[in-house]
């Protein structure tokens, strides 16, 4: 995560992890998820805090969560059912339920399928935001599979020339085993930076960078400012000079897999709510898996190790920083903005829930 986008040391309250995992939980559930539901949506948003995808986790998004529980946009305790299914595919039934809580669902069934066709591939819809596409594609690298996980993500990205939104940032995850080495774990959104680092930004304080967003009407704004008011979300590449076209068209790809495949039709004219797609690759059904560990091994200590460009520390590759981020967050806990655990001591009090959270 960019240097704008961190909690200054110096003002950060850092958290033990299980204690804002057991908060989270309890939340949840005071407002009305059953226990495993709410469990598993502490996970989801506690793996993006503690490997630092800080625009995934707590801070950034359980107050959105809330919100859409309170007015009825989300389901907290859905009942949600295969709709379609064969020996290597399924299609869900969100039930308007997270994917927080769903995508765990949909992914081990992927991975299950796996187990027995050697890929297995899941859809789902009517459902509501996923979280970190990364939590749910990482799912498939303790079953030494290959795991990926997509959603349609909103609708606030304009194509390439085009003057408004009409794609949404639509995250794309992927995650491979490897042996020795951090797995490999991207997690990348198609719009230019995520949706949420832009609510981010907003609330720290910060600015965005050219190429980020545009003006309402679809012009890339090429100076650093603050977030303004009215804007549209730019694919990856901001402008056509410098590869927006793939990177819109990426967002499409995003959602035909999921939107259009789901039955649910694409963003801009979805029936029924947010859609995703999960799949799982079982490694051995297509090579030898110490083989294929070996290599990724091999893959990953040379990007790792090659020396940097002038100005430059070091060469990462994706899912290493995060590995590194999360060992360091579990020995000295989770550091979070003080605003954030001034809210969190204000909503604990509010829903009757018990606070181990520091006090300022």
């Amino acid at each position: 995560m960019l240097e704008r986008f961190k909690v200054p040391e110096e003002i950060a309250v850092n958290v033990d992890y299980q204690d804002m995992h057991t908060v989270v939980t309890q939340i949840f559930k005071v407002l009305g998820s059953p226990l495993e539901d709410a469990v598993r949506c502490a996970n989801t948003l506690l793996y993006a805090d503690i490997r630092g995808i800080d625009s995934h986790g707590v801070s950034n998004m359980l107050r959105f969560y809330i919100d859409g529980i309170q007015s009825g946009g989300i389901n907290p305790s859905p009942s949600w059912k295969i709709v379609r299914d064969s020996e290597a595919t399924a299609t869900i039934d969100c039930d308007r339920g997270l994917g927080l809580t769903i995508g765990p669902i949909a992914m081990d069934l992927a991975i299950e399928k796996a187990q027995k066709c050697g890929i297995g591939s899941v859809v789902a819809t009517n459902g509501r935001h996923f979280g970190a596409a990364a939590f749910h594609a990482h799912r498939a690298v303790e079953h030494d599979m290959i795991g990926i996980a997509m959603t349609v993500g909103g609708l606030q990205v304009a194509p390439t020339f085009a003057s408004k939104a009409l794609v949404g940032l639509n995250p794309l995850g992927v995650a491979a085993p490897s042996n020795k080495e951090a797995p490999f774990v991207f997690d990348a959104s198609m719009s230019s930076v995520a949706g949420n680092k832009i609510r981010l930004a907003r609330r720290l304080g910060v600015d965005v960078l050219p190429g980020w967003i545009g003006t309402e009407d679809g012009v890339p704004i090429m100076e650093e400012q603050p977030v303004p008011d009215n804007f549209v979300m730019l694919p990856t590449g901001g402008t056509r000079e410098i590869g927006s076209h793939k990177g819109y068209s990426l967002a499409m790809m995003v959602d035909i897999l999921s939107g259009v495949l789901s039955g649910s039709g694409p963003g801009f004219a979805t029936r029924q709510g947010v859609s995703h797609h999960f799949l799982a690759y079982r490694v051995d059904a297509f090579t030898e898996l110490d083989v294929f560990k070996n290599d990724m091994d091999s893959y990953l200590e040379t990007i790792r190790t090659c020396p940097p460009a002038p100005g430059n520390e070091r060469v990462l590759y994706a899912g290493l920083q995060a590995h590194e981020t999360e060992i360091k967050r579990r020995s000295e806990g989770i550091p979070y903005h003080p605003e954030v655990i001034e809210w969190f001591h204000d909503l604990l009090l509010e829903l009757g829930i018990s606070d181990p959270l520091p006090v300022l």
